[in-house]
């Protein structure tokens, strides 16, 4: 130890490697703040690029999102078509009907795939919610309040309502 060094100070003779290794706190600052402004800017490209996806992926969606549904419903159009090549005649008439009657079976079961039900109305309770009521008539075939006639059915899907029933509301008759 010199005689000027204090006790734990380094001795440069013995430390001089340790000295001339150290780094310059400033330089390493520099170095970490690079380090962070690029992995900032790959971040950043990287969600511009997550970004534009998922714009466009969306825009896909809404254009070509019914594909599926559509595809169902061509193929019930076809059957419709050939119906309607077909010739009704007094002796395939019951066949006729039997046809018509299958494909508008194939479009309810295309519909109920996608999520499509119909909800009932006839005997029903009038709700405003679920029913846009047409007229009221007396009858005694069902409760005042009741849907009486239905001139549109409603239709839901899944939870939500995308078509309100056009109906007709029964009420007391007159006495």
């Amino acid at each position: 130890m010199n005689e000027n060094q204090k006790p734990g100070e380094n001795n440069p003779d013995v430390n001089g490697a340790a000295d001339a290794k150290a780094v310059d706190p400033v330089a390493d600052a520099l170095a970490q703040a690079e380090k962070f402004k690029n992995d900032y800017l790959y971040l950043r490209a990287e969600f511009d690029n997550y970004k534009k996806h998922a714009i466009k992926e969306r825009a896909d969606l809404l254009k070509y999102g019914s594909e599926r549904v559509l595809i169902d419903i061509l193929g019930v159009l076809d059957n419709f078509e050939r119906a309607l090549e077909t010739k009704a005649t007094p002796e395939n008439l019951s066949q006729y009907v039997k046809g018509v009657e299958l494909t508008a079976n194939d479009l309810r079961t295309a519909l109920t795939k996608f999520g499509v039900t119909e909800v009932p109305a006839l005997g029903q309770n009038f709700d405003p919610a679920m029913h846009e009521a047409l007229s009221s008539e007396e009858t005694a075939q069902y409760q005042p309040g009741q849907v009486s006639r239905v001139f549109k059915k409603p239709y839901k899907l899944h939870d939500k309502l995308i078509r309100p029933g056009q109906v007709v509301v029964a009420k007391k008759p007159a006495t």
